[in-house]
């Protein structure tokens, strides 16, 4: 091979190592800022915490879908396996209780993830797409078909979560006013908990997550349900003492 095919061989394997490590970055970097501030949190705090520009971010991916989408693969392939095990669960109540408890813990562990997967934008573009070095982005949104991802995930779980409940509510377990939408309600409520002092977030979602079913249950349901122990956290240590 001439010298200087050798040399263009060489800087090519190099940018392809640069690239596929400067990806790994930014996943890392967005799952752990999505676990924590939500998916909100700004494309260039996310490229600042990865250690590479704003242009190449966005050269990698480029919008916030694809970068949502990726960062919470693991996940959301996890609470798709919940809901069907769900559905198929021979007694609804039974399965219903399971995906509720569930989808609430996986949210008090992350933050972004419930948004990634139920929110009806949860991969909105950021309005501000920056340009690189030479010019505009190379990689301009691909538009419409590549952002269905989250989206028709989300909407499949939709079907299949109303169909769990009209099963439940067939079976006398659940109330007949419970509404698919309460589901929103419900990761609302526990998503507050999220402000707790960390040792105390888990028992506190886990007593809310007890009351919320034995409010959606019938009586038959109510009588199947253990409330864990009141958490310790006292009114104090809601916020934090100014320094």
């Amino acid at each position: 091979m001439p010298e200087q095919s050798q040399i263009d061989a060489s800087r090519s394997t190099k940018l392809r190592s640069d690239a596929a490590l400067n990806r790994r970055r930014i996943l890392a970097a967005a799952t752990e800022l999505f676990a924590e501030r939500g998916l909100d949190v700004p494309m260039s705090a996310i490229a600042r915490r990865a250690g590479v520009g704003v242009a190449t971010l966005f050269r990698r991916f480029p919008d916030r879908e694809s970068l949502v989408e990726e960062a919470f693969a693991t996940q959301l392939d996890h609470c798709e396996s919940v809901l069907f095990e769900a559905v198929s669960d021979p007694d609804p109540w039974n399965g219903f209780r399971r995906f509720i408890e569930e989808v609430c813990r996986m949210q008090i562990e992350d933050r972004g993830f419930t948004e990634a997967f139920l929110s009806t934008r949860a991969a909105a573009e950021d309005s501000e797409m920056p340009e690189s070095d030479s010019g505009p982005n190379p990689n301009p949104d691909p538009g419409p078909g590549h952002r269905h991802g989250v989206d028709e995930k989300r909407r499949e779980a939709e079907v299949q979560f109303s169909q769990l409940v009209d099963r439940a509510k067939r079976a006398g377990m659940l109330r007949e006013d419970f509404a698919v939408s309460d589901l929103t309600m419900v990761l609302l409520a526990n998503s507050g908990l999220s402000s707790a002092s960390g040792r105390h977030t888990h028992e506190l979602s886990q007593r809310l997550v007890a009351f919320l079913l034995f409010a959606f249950g019938t009586e038959t349901a109510r009588a199947q349900i253990a409330f864990p122990p009141p958490s310790r956290m006292g009114i104090s240590e809601l916020y934090s003492p100014t320094t």
